[in-house]
């Protein structure tokens, strides 16, 4: 340190010759004192969560800290840059890989997407639904994988239509999968299910974003990041995922089972003893059926129409000013679809 302060003072003199790089510098001293680079420690910690030879807590570890790394968008971006998404993604399917890591991996993943056109992007070029999609099912993973993995694949298909579309490829049949979801056994599953169903059903009249620089996620503003959201600036039909979830719904019979969701919900819980109903995913399933009825203006068949009517009265007599997260008037607009 004293050496490195008496080069500064030496070479700080404006008459005197150019300075002269030192070459004795130990480039580990230089790190120590300014720090490593984001994406230097992203590839550290890459390399860490890929080594077989590493324990367990210390795979888990780095991916953690690379997970707050690409909360920063730069870096998130920077997995495309440092070539990781294929090594990222192998993680979620290697022989060495257990729930603990995969459960981290999907959570890196999911952060690296949220809200960022460019990462979607670069990650659906690895073809990764079916593998996500795969993690659904209940008798092959565990309910934290799987809420994990609905993390995941909600940041790569929110406004990202060529990911939605691509769920009906017959090797993934990813609409089926997140139909059944609503019916799985956990019921944190069901909710995000629920969420990530409405969330591609809701029209949008435009892309996420605008001039403002603001774009509205779920209700939420979020940052606008004009690099990360070129693919959405260029092709604004990128964010209308409505169609695809439409055509979904009548082709994999989602509806009534969204409906059932409500009229006759399953049990759940560990042994699948709680029968009570959960008044959380209760307002997420009717959000549905409003976004269905009201805001796509489709219509309900006289079956579903019936149960609905009849579930609404028996729910309202024990709580009058029951609507389900719906205000006034949008519950007003959807018992008139139920006429």
């Amino acid at each position: 340190m004293e050496s490195l302060l008496r080069w500064g003072i030496t070479n700080s003199d404006p008459n005197g010759p150019p300075p002269q790089p030192r070459k004795d510098l130990d480039p580990a001293i230089i790190d120590m004192i300014l720090g490593k680079s984001d994406a230097e420690l992203m590839k550290e910690n890459m390399a860490i969560a890929m080594d077989v030879s590493k324990s367990e807590d210390e795979r888990i570890d780095a991916l953690d800290n690379l997970e707050m790394l690409i909360e920063q968008i730069d870096n998130a971006n920077n997995l495309e840059k440092l070539k990781m998404w294929p090594s990222l993604h192998s993680l979620l399917t290697s022989e060495d890989a257990t729930d603990p890591i995969i459960m981290q991996a999907l959570w890196v993943i999911g952060t690296a997407l949220q809200n960022n056109p460019e990462a979607q992007e670069s990650y659906l070029a690895l073809n990764p639904l079916s593998t996500l999609i795969s993690f659904l099912i209940p008798s092959a993973t565990t309910a934290q994988i799987r809420s994990k993995a609905l993390y995941t694949l909600s940041g790569l298909l929110k406004h990202n239509a060529p990911a939605v579309k691509a769920l009906d490829d017959p090797e993934t049949d990813g609409w089926s999968k997140l139909r059944d979801a609503l019916q799985d056994p956990e019921i944190s599953v069901r909710r995000k299910a629920a969420f990530l169903l409405n969330t591609l059903l809701t029209p949008t009249d435009g892309p996420s974003t605008s001039e403002s620089g603001s774009s509205v996620h779920g209700g939420q503003q979020q940052p606008v990041h004009m690099n990360s959201h070129a693919a959405n600036l260029l092709d604004p039909s990128r964010t209308k995922t409505s169609t695809f979830a439409i055509k979904a719904i009548a082709d994999h019979n989602i509806l009534p089972v969204v409906v059932d969701g409500l009229t006759q919900p399953l049990p759940y819980g560990e042994d699948g003893d709680v029968e009570e109903p959960d008044a959380d995913l209760e307002e997420k399933l009717f959000s549905i059926l409003n976004t269905y009825a009201v805001s796509c203006g489709l219509p309900l068949d006289d079956s579903h129409k019936k149960s609905l009517k009849l579930w609404i009265e028996k729910e309202k007599s024990g709580a009058s000013d029951h609507r389900w997260g719906l205000s006034d008037t949008e519950f007003k607009s959807l018992e008139q679809k139920l006429q």
